[in-house]
């Protein structure tokens, strides 16, 4: 027919066990009748029809200047839909900020919603979908309303996001707007429990974006008025001239047509480089080359230690990613983007681990022990949280130096006693003794150790003669056996002054 084209959208998900929608993949163009006339005679002639499809000729391409916009969504759970816009987000992020940097392209993102009949507003479904008492709706994000998120928690992150690009194109960092949306996604997402307008401010305060401005623009989301923002959007999903109505998502525009390519980095690149007037495409359009470091600027808004030149911020060929480092064996951890930590037995050699450490008259103390894996821990002689240590007055707080006598002196992480006179401190048993003893102790001492050298002589000679004695009576004892004693055989032996008897025979 002869009419203005309309918007063609893919069949429902197949739910049968074969998938066999989803395995068709016939492309498809939409073209106007007169064409399509011009196509089919040629083919009843039997000619060679050799049919090219090239964007530079579709594409309206006036300036040096490409407008674009997306329609989106910042529901994460509506299935292979939400998938696919997210994934193209991520991966076209690098190209579109450095499109937008160099001033060659307007880029607009938009989100679409509807509005609540006047019949319904009052029922539970309208208050569970439905902001501004029914202006503004989105459906619930699993189709059930009394599980999980509902649908004007989605119209409360869409109208977010519209007021994150809107403040920042008035600051001229329109671009900021593709961070936001990647980082929510990874870091705010409703598998986690973690979509929430809490989440929310904390990706904005990572990309020093101004929280007030943007709560500013998205006014009161309980109040019984209409939203500006969300007006105009409602007013746009409208069909205006060629671009035709927007009514389904993802929805790509490309100088006010809408884009029917796959929805890739690659082929989105290519539709919009083909809306520049000739001779005016950028680098980025003549050059398979992408050369973007978007970790200069801000850090990314990724976690980062100045201090020891650490950061979180990698740069890819799709942009930057926020991913806790590994530097020189040293590996760190947490969410990469509030907070990375070192962990493991090195920690301690790259900045104290990122605990507290201080120096004070050649003196180093350290937070960070060596023995343990995570943590800080401050050590004796100081408190706090290992992160900040502060000395202990051990003097001031009567934790030492509590003997009678005793004066105390606090130092960098300790202390000084001192006795009076010529005593001398015992630390362990916090008490003073004399340094030298008196002239009675001495002659005391004297005494003692004369009267133990007498006994130990005296003890000693009464040993030696009771050897001698037990010696002698035993080798007595032996001898006796071997020989007899003159006192038992002197009748037998005779005496040599006794003259020998003589004896006559008969």
């Amino acid at each position: 027919m002869d009419e203005p084209l309309i918007t063609m959208d893919s069949p429902e998900e197949s739910l049968d066990e074969d998938g066999y929608v989803e395995k068709i993949g016939i492309p498809s163009a939409l073209i106007e009748k007169s064409f399509g006339d011009s196509l089919k005679q040629a083919l009843k002639k039997a000619e060679d029809v050799v049919l090219r499809l090239d964007w530079r000729e579709s594409m309206p391409h006036p300036d040096q200047r490409v407008e674009y916009e997306l329609w989106t969504n910042s529901n994460d759970e509506c299935g292979i839909r939400c998938d696919e816009q997210m994934t193209f987000i991520k991966n076209f992020k690098g190209h579109a900020q450095i499109l937008e940097r160099g001033g060659y392209t307007m880029f607009t993102p938009h989100y679409i919603t509807w509005y609540c009949p006047e019949a319904f507003k009052l029922s539970s479904q309208c208050k569970s979908q439905c902001i501004n008492h029914g202006r503004y709706c989105a459906p619930d994000p699993e189709q059930d309303f009394g599980v999980g998120y509902q649908g004007k928690d989605v119209v409360f992150e869409n109208l977010r996001q519209l007021c994150v690009h809107r403040v920042a194109n008035e600051s001229n960092r329109s671009w900021v707007w593709w961070d936001y949306v990647t980082d929510f996604h990874i870091r705010c997402s409703m598998k986690n429990k973690t979509y929430s307008k809490e989440c929310a401010e904390d990706v904005m305060k990572s990309l020093d974006l101004p929280v007030e401005q943007i709560k500013k623009c998205m006014g009161d989301p309980e109040a019984d008025v209409e939203n500006a923002v969300l007006k105009m959007e409602q007013e746009l999903q409208v069909g205006q001239g060629s671009r035709g109505d927007v009514s389904i998502l993802p929805t790509l525009v490309v100088n006010n047509v809408q884009y029917r390519g796959k929805l890739e980095r690659t082929a989105v690149l290519k539709a919009i480089c083909a809306g520049f007037k000739e001779t005016t495409d950028p680098p980025i359009c003549l050059s398979g080359d992408l050369e973007t470091n978007e970790c200069l600027e801000r850090n990314g808004g990724c976690w980062q230690d100045k201090e020891a030149n650490i950061t979180a911020c990698k740069d890819t060929f799709r942009g930057r990613v926020c991913d806790c480092p590994n530097v020189k064996g040293v590996q760190y951890r947490g969410d990469g983007y509030v907070f990375c930590e070192a962990f493991g037995p090195a920690r301690c050699t790259i900045n104290n681990g990122g605990c507290w450490s201080e120096t004070r008259n050649e003196l180093t103390f350290s937070a960070c022990l060596e023995n343990q894996l995570t943590g800080c821990q401050c050590p004796p002689g100081f408190r706090g949280d290992g992160h900040k240590c502060e000395d202990i007055n051990e003097c001031k707080e009567g934790l030492a130096c509590q003997c009678s006598g005793c004066s105390c002196k606090n130092t960098w992480g300790g202390y000084e006693c001192k006795c009076k006179g010529d005593h001398l401190y015992m630390r362990e048993q916090d008490v003073c003794i004399e340094r030298s003893g008196s002239r009675f102790a001495w002659f005391l001492t004297f005494v003692i150790l004369a009267a133990l050298a007498g006994a130990g002589l005296a003890g000693y000679i009464f040993y030696k003669y009771r050897l001698r004695s037990y010696m002698d009576s035993e080798i007595m004892a032996i001898m006796s056996q071997y020989m007899p004693l003159d006192s038992q055989h002197a009748n037998e032996v005779p005496s040599e002054a006794q003259p020998l008897r003589q004896t006559s025979t008969a």
